[in-house]
């Protein structure tokens, strides 16, 4: 029995996801060419099937041009149905910032006859659920349910797609929340970080323009209806699905859903960031009245396409992003008592890059919070890390790694990520030896390379001592 077919078997337990957006997988990496497969010929659609170790999964067009991937499972009476749209928020016209944030949060607020509360209820009668969520860079909606009533359900979802009613009630409600998050990010620690680090690196780029009142304001239900539209085109919409559905099943269901959908748009390109060494910046200290201070800590990372990505991985997970069992970690909460949680990341999207890292301390012990993190981490620098060390890093993200596919709706939300990210259908078969095959010299040669402190620039939030 495969991997998936244990994992597709818990899916029944765990029941249907929430109204969320398709998740992004935060630790994959690497492009390869993808693995053999049959070809299905006989099926009325040209499908086909990746035989992997990890699963079944079945490539195949629709009449209509939708690209799918599907894995199939008879026995698990759910249907999970993940679709994106490459561009999101940063395409976003200057002065409407928060217009694809309005687009998505009507999308099951109201279609055709039915209004936001009719939509809702026709939702519960049918047991499933549908939302949208935007990135930066995607624009998502994930619909699961159960199999029994798919025929329903995703013509409750086509119907969306075709007439979005973007009413004025709904429509207020969004934006009075968002005038209400507007108010409490001020305070909010981490944003103000966030922030800090754009205007840092990239001040001009769109990731750094900021939804505001006076955005907020000039959006209007026709704006977004309009702008939906240029999100949620036929030519840029990929698909992935899990449950006990067929492809000759599925693909007229995807087929009415993309019927309605403009053929293409002209969203602007997102140009990438240059992070580099020569881009460090000195500290920046932000001023907010509270008991600790925020403390986050940026570096130039890799492209998931670098040779040495996975190896900076595993090098991340002893570093700072393996919890109690970080260097990081050890030394400044258990050793030194410096703070409750200190962890590291490496952000590796095609547009910006960075190793970083982040944690809390008391205001009065900002300094020495620095101080034990630099040395730490020129420690590592410089001698690298033990055999032990290397050994428990790979058993526990290859050990860990099926907890990601423990529904239906995750199985299809990582298989979304591989292919927004264009890994390969055969990337799950080759994830784990991947990291199998970082050595420890190699994982000190990276180490020695990306985690000199020199490299790393320091943002403060709170009211910090003890700095230099």
């Amino acid at each position: 029995m495969k991997p998936f077919d244990l994992i597709i078997g818990a899916a029944l337990g765990v029941g249907l996801a929430a109204c969320a957006s398709v998740e992004t997988q935060d630790d994959l990496a690497s492009v390869a060419d993808t693995a053999p497969a049959e070809l299905v010929e006989d099926s009325g659609l040209d499908i086909v099937v990746h035989e992997g170790d990890f699963a079944e999964i079945q490539q195949f067009t629709t009449p209509g041009g939708v690209s799918v991937w599907l894995v199939s499972e008879p026995s698990i009476p759910i249907l999970s149905v993940a679709m994106a749209w490459e561009g999101g928020e940063a395409a976003d016209p200057e002065g409407l910032e928060g217009l694809a944030d309005a687009v998505v949060y009507h999308m099951n607020e109201g279609a055709g006859d039915l209004d936001s509360l009719a939509f809702q209820t026709r939702m519960e009668d049918l047991n499933m659920s549908f939302g949208c969520s935007a990135s930066s860079d995607w624009t998502s909606c994930s619909a699961s349910m159960l199999t029994d009533n798919a025929d329903e359900a995703m013509s409750l979802v086509a119907q969306a797609f075709e007439a979005p009613r973007f009413d004025a009630g709904p429509f207020a409600r969004f934006q009075r929340e968002r005038e209400v998050s507007l108010n409490t990010r001020e305070t909010n620690a981490r944003y103000l970080a966030g922030r800090a680090e754009a205007q840092a690196i990239y001040p001009d780029h769109p990731y750094a323009r900021e939804t505001s009142a006076e955005s907020i304001a000039a959006l209007t239900p026709e704006l977004a209806k309009a702008h939906m539209r240029k999100l949620m085109v036929k030519d840029s919409l990929i698909v992935t699905a899990v449950g006990a559905i067929t492809p000759e099943e599925l693909a007229p269901m995807l087929d009415a859903i993309a019927a309605s959908l403009p053929e293409s748009s002209d969203l602007p390109e997102t140009p990438e960031i240059t992070f580099t060494v020569d881009g460090a910046f000195e500290p920046v200290l932000i001023d907010l009245p509270q008991p600790q201070s925020l403390v986050r800590f940026l570096a130039p990372g890799l492209k998931r396409e670098d040779p040495d990505f996975f190896t900076a991985y595993v090098v991340n997970y002893t570093y700072g992003g393996g919890g109690f069992g970080s260097r990081l970690m050890e030394s400044l909460r258990v050793q030194k008592g410096l703070t409750y949680g200190v962890y590291t990341w490496l952000s590796f999207d095609d547009t910006y890059q960075n190793w970083g890292g982040s944690g809390q301390t008391k205001n009065e012990s900002v300094g020495e919070f620095v101080e034990a993190l630099l040395a730490e981490t020129a420690l590592i620098a410089e001698e690298g890390i033990t055999a032990e060390e290397l050994a428990d890093a790979k058993a526990y993200l290859t050990g860990s790694y099926p907890l990601a596919f423990d529904s239906n709706a995750k199985i299809a939300g990582q298989m979304m990520s591989v292919r927004q990210d264009e890994l390969g259908v055969d990337y799950f078969d080759r994830r784990n030896a991947l990291i199998e095959a970082v050595t420890l010299e190699d994982a000190n040669r990276v180490a020695a390379e990306f985690l000199q402190p020199d490299r790393f620039s320091f943002i403060m939030v709170g009211q910090p001592e003890g700095l230099d």
